[in-house]
């Protein structure tokens, strides 16, 4: 038997991917969730408690842990420390059964680190589920090293969540100057900042006729209009996309000039190595784990909320078609020697393995 039992959002993308490139390798995957959806390649969904309330991820244990007992997998494993990873933690089937968790970004760079009792609480949750895992996983070194601040005593592996670069790769851009943001429309992705520089580029450049493409989707949704409006951004030039499919967002990257990704806290963007396998140029804010994909002496790296510094690199980018190719060049190649979703979850498998029970070979 081969069975991973996951905990995990079935609704969001990340997991659904995660889910179908193991079963495509031989597992048996089973998801528990609070927010059921159809998963590609798992062989069943079971919701537990359904909804977002914060007491529910611990009322739903009795029910999670029966559950993992009566489906006997050979691995548990939780996405999302300070929520699933409770479950996958809290779940005690003996030694021969591994527990793997795998963090987001923000349940380990935000969260824990909230001011007052609810930063305290949630860090001592943090630290309590990691510790009881044998591996747990990261996507960018400067998490992993914030992970092993909690003490913990399993292995810590950088995995990605990677990019298709046989379905993200360079396509023919449209002959003006497009843009593509593919974050979420909320506070940490700074969407208000690239509406601001856009606006900027728009003035100084008019013959550019630029377009921005924003992808994503969130709550800001209201807001980030009226900014647009405020800012007398004609209606055509910001297309307000939402939450597209993989297609249009194939689509919308292989049209664009450049992708961009300015959030204040982050762990490694996987909309940022779908942008870099399609041969664009990234301006991306400056953080740790944005500093391990883009070379610091090109100044595509900027402060999270400075438009100015957003604005003056589209520029350059509009102004210097030579040098926005050859970062394009620069960041297909190197998506896909170190970025190909084919080849980490190649290795997580590997990884799976690696904490299946050795058996006992008798004495000849």
């Amino acid at each position: 038997m081969n069975r991973i039992l996951f905990f995990a959002d079935a609704s969001n993308l990340h997991t659904q991917r995660w889910v179908r490139e193991i079963a495509d390798r031989g597992y048996d995957c089973v998801v528990l969730t609070r927010r059921p959806a159809e998963v590609p390649g798992a062989s069943d969904v079971i919701a537990v408690r359904p909804g977002s309330d914060g007491a529910g991820w611990f009322l739903a244990l009795p029910e999670v842990q029966r559950l993992a007992r009566r489906l006997s997998p050979q691995w548990l494993h939780g996405h999302y420390v300070t929520s699933y990873g409770l479950w996958a933690a809290a779940c005690s089937l003996g030694a021969q059964v591994p527990r793997v968790l795998t963090a987001w970004g923000s349940d380990i760079l935000v969260t824990p680190r909230a001011p007052g009792l609810r930063g305290g609480a949630m860090a001592a949750l943090v630290g309590w589920s990691l510790r009881r895992a044998r591996l747990i996983t990261a996507d960018s070194q400067d998490m992993l090293a914030e992970i092993r601040r909690y003490g913990v005593t399993g292995r810590c592996e950088e995995v990605l969540w990677g990019a298709d670069t046989d379905r993200f790769r360079p396509g023919k851009p449209a002959a003006d100057f497009e843009i593509a943001s593919l974050r979420n429309w909320e506070a940490n992705y700074n969407i208000d900042t690239v509406l601001r520089a856009f606006a900027r580029l728009r003035a100084v450049r008019p013959q550019a006729n630029a377009t921005l493409h924003l992808l994503g989707g969130g709550p800001d949704e209201a807001a980030l209009k009226a900014l647009a409006a405020e800012l007398a951004l004609p209606a055509e030039s910001v297309r307000f996309l939402g939450r597209a499919g993989e297609a249009a967002l194939i689509t919308t990257l292989q049209r664009s000039r450049v992708s961009l990704s300015v959030p204040s806290s982050d762990a490694t963007s996987v909309s940022l190595l779908e942008s870099m396998a399609c041969g664009l140029p990234v301006v991306a804010s400056d953080l740790p784990a944005n500093r391990q994909w883009i070379r610091g002496d090109t100044d595509l790296l900027v402060p999270a909320r400075d438009a100015s510094a957003l604005a003056a690199v589209l520029l350059r980018l509009h102004d210097e078609p030579e040098f926005a190719r050859g970062e394009g060049l620069h960041n297909r190649a190197l998506a896909v020697e170190r970025a190909s979703r084919r080849v980490q979850m190649d290795r997580m498998a590997a990884l799976y393995e690696s904490l299946r029970p050795r058996v006992a070979v008798p004495a000849a």
